[in-house]
């Protein structure tokens, strides 16, 4: 998908109507797809589009006029019938569209000017509405790195905090297989039915039915190098704060550490040793005025002071039918 915006002045500045209205009916929810799938289309393209014209209907019908004032040639939306599809193929995979300014939609990710406007999703929607903590790292971590993910993730999970990674292997993985009995939320660079790597697959069917699978890519689309820092920053802004493990200097989990920063998120980091390259961003990130810790106590009182509680962790019942 590109989501390069239109250029000219549906672009200056980014504009989020308030309230926005989020589709009522399945055809809604197609037109928003297919408003988005459209070519140029960013969310704030998108948001404006719908603040100008009121609905997603009157949106499509003027867009290739507004593509040729920006001086767009030979534009055209996307296919009705190539929406209708991904929202047909995302529904047979067990999938929902979680729609910007839907009671569904996590709050704390909506609070983002530039959130994505539509989020595929399998699993259990309650997990979004309790606080988050995410848990980010190496792929290529070492034996203590993963063990620290796995008791950090674990007794944040037992905290009653949902536990948010990005399904790599190494940190990300670890993370969540402890927390995945209590909740967690794997935030995807491709389709959410295509886990990245393959050899998650069979994590990422768990997590699609007993935590949450996120990703605002179409059904069917393979994880890109492009999609991945959109993903970060998803992933930091679903969190409440952001728990570095094992992060090189140059690496996808500082980038998630960044986008934590720049949205007033919490960013704490675990200590390596310094002659290992694995822990090099984790060291920097401290020596920058990041907190140190150790466990997630720290990471409890951390958050403390801003109000952050969590409840008790809940574990539904086998055969419950819970949909928290």
């Amino acid at each position: 998908m590109d989501t390069t915006h239109l250029a000219g002045p549906m672009t200056d500045d980014l504009f989020l109507p308030k309230p926005l209205t989020p589709p009522s009916t399945e055809e809604e929810e197609i037109r928003w797809l297919r408003l988005l799938r459209s070519r140029r289309v960013g969310p704030a393209t998108f948001y404006r589009l719908l603040a100008e014209h009121g609905s997603a209907a009157n949106a499509l019908l003027a867009l290739p006029e507004v593509a040729r004032r920006a001086g767009v040639t030979e534009y055209s939306v996307c296919d009705p019938l190539a929406a209708e599809r991904e929202y047909r193929s995302g529904r047979r995979r067990g999938g929902r569209l979680l729609c910007r300014g839907a009671a569904d939609y996590p709050a704390a990710l909506a609070a983002l000017d530039d959130a994505p406007p539509l989020l595929w999703m399998r699993g259990r929607p309650g997990l979004l509405r309790r606080p988050a903590v995410a848990v980010v790292g190496a792929r290529n971590a070492s034996s203590l790195g993963t063990r620290m993910a796995r008791q950090m993730a674990g007794e944040l999970a037992e905290a009653g905090f949902v536990v948010v990674s990005g399904l790599a292997r190494g940190v990300d993985a670890a993370a969540h297989r402890a927390a995945l009995d209590s909740g967690t939320v794997a935030v995807m660079a491709g389709g959410i039915d295509l886990p990245y790597p393959a050899e998650n697959a069979e994590l990422c069917d768990r997590i699609g039915t007993i935590g949450v699978c996120l990703s605002e890519q179409p059904i069917g689309m393979p994880a890109q190098a492009r999609h991945f820092p959109p993903r970060n920053r998803i992933v930091a802004g679903l969190s409440q704060a952001v728990v570095v493990i094992e992060a090189a200097a140059r690496s996808g989990s500082l980038i998630t550490a960044r986008d934590a920063l720049d949205l007033g998120r919490e960013v704490l980091a675990v200590p390596g040793h310094p002659l290992d390259g694995r822990t090099g961003g984790c060291n920097k990130l401290i020596r920058e005025g990041c907190m140190l810790v150790r466990s997630a106590a720290d990471v409890v009182e951390a958050l403390s002071p801003l109000g952050v509680t969590a409840p008790s962790a809940t574990r539904p019942a086998a055969g419950s039918g819970e949909t928290e």
